[in-house]
């Protein structure tokens, strides 16, 4: 049988080098806890990159998923399929959007919605195409999210740039404001930005930027790719800021696993029409029954509620550790979305000491971990895995 040495050492022979692994090869897992090939036992603080909204296997996913693989996998959007009907009725009936469009990731979802926005200049604003996405932002691999993403060293080798796209500073109004030309079409933002460092905004920030879009006839998107579906302590993050969006992007949290992105309008954002968007996979029968499970059994358990609860908790403890650890130089977040900042780069050397202890952190900046477990985390698993913080924190930097 193979070794988790020998897996690795497959891996680095055959697949293109674009990941820097963590040296682990996870086989099975359940609730919030993985289990590699080895035996061991981790605690899940990552969650599938904020994608486990149930934990890892459960059962609702899983049985959904096994019945419809018995039934029928793939067809076309040529045709009708029930799930994706069904899957798009609750995604409509619970949010501010209209309309709804099935695709197969988060890059894919914000690509749509800068695409509506351009066929809406087209349309509505003489040709207008800029939009204007925040520097810290990541909004996607494609050349054209990448170009949309404000991280220079995404962009790095991919030259010349899809162009269209103006960056200001996060949380800044005023930014927006100076930015804003004939050109601009759109405003493009994270409600809270997970790969910038969950960087979580004033409370007046995104309010500003909606009334702004009202006054210059301009489209507010909100990639929610991170911060849907229960992960901010509502089922989308714009709920918790008091807005609502003309477009809106999905992924991660919305197939608890599974692959699967959407992009949402309203009726009057709702600027593609017949041959202007396709995807052969996009909202196929078996992910948007998966996806369906998900959504039904976050509504039903009201997940988004069991988050804020849970998420204050989180944030109190790690505010504890701050207390108690001079080399944590902040605590921020929202919901089951955090992260601690300390005031050296040893966040390298605080994952391999977390990995050591048993748990799966994301080393989000040098300086900066990551946390984002699965939403029905467990007040003792959460202890647990706060402990293990500490015990990994006291090891690094005494």
């Amino acid at each position: 049988m193979s070794t988790a040495k020998d897996w690795q050492q497959v891996e680095s022979d055959y697949y293109m080098q674009t990941v820097r692994r963590v040296p682990v090869t996870l086989v099975r897992g359940k609730d919030s806890t993985v289990w590699d090939d080895k035996g061991k036992e981790y605690l899940d603080f990552v969650g599938g990159w904020a994608t486990a909204t149930l934990g890892h296997s459960h059962p609702a996913m899983t049985e959904a998923i096994a019945e419809q693989a018995a039934t029928l996998i793939q067809t076309s959007n040529a045709f009708y399929t029930v799930p994706q009907i069904e899957l798009a009725q609750l995604l409509i009936d619970n949010s501010c959007m209209d309309r709804v469009f099935f695709c197969n990731s988060g890059a894919e979802a914000v690509e749509g919605a800068i695409k509506v926005a351009r066929r809406y200049g087209a349309l509505h604003k003489d040709g207008a195409y800029e939009i204007i996405t925040a520097l810290e932002s990541f909004h996607g691999r494609t050349m054209t999210t990448v170009a949309a993403t404000g991280q220079p060293h995404y962009q790095e080798g991919f030259k010349p740039l899809t162009p269209g796209f103006v960056h200001v500073p996060f949380n800044d109004m005023a930014a927006i404001r100076e930015a804003t030309s004939e050109r601009t079409v759109a405003v493009m933002l994270e409600p809270v930005q997970g790969e910038g460092g969950v960087n979580v905004p004033d409370p007046d920030y995104l309010p500003a930027v909606r009334a702004w879009c009202d006054e210059n006839n301009l489209l507010l998107i909100l990639d929610e790719v991170q911060t849907g579906v229960g992960r901010l302590g509502h089922l989308f993050g714009y709920q918790a800021f008091g807005v609502e969006p003309d477009v809106m992007s999905l992924a991660k949290g919305l197939g608890g696993g599974v692959p699967i992105g959407a992009f949402l309008t309203k009726d009057h954002a709702d600027a593609l029409t017949y041959g202007d968007h396709g995807s052969t996979y996009g909202g196929n029968v078996l992910t948007t029954a998966a996806a369906r499970a998900v959504i039904r059994t976050v509504l039903e358990e009201d997940i988004p509620g069991r988050v804020r609860a849970s998420g204050e908790r989180l944030l109190g403890a790690l505010k504890g550790l701050a207390d108690r650890h001079s080399s944590i130089a902040e605590v921020r977040g929202m919901g089951l979305l955090a992260a601690v900042q300390f005031k050296d780069e040893i966040a390298g050397d605080l994952l391999t000491a977390c990995l050591e202890r048993g748990m799966l952190v994301n080393r989000v900046r040098p300086n900066a971990l990551r946390l984002m477990p699965p939403l029905t985390l467990t007040d003792e698993d959460m202890d647990k895995g706060v402990a293990i913080l500490e015990d990994a924190i006291a090891s690094v930097s005494g």
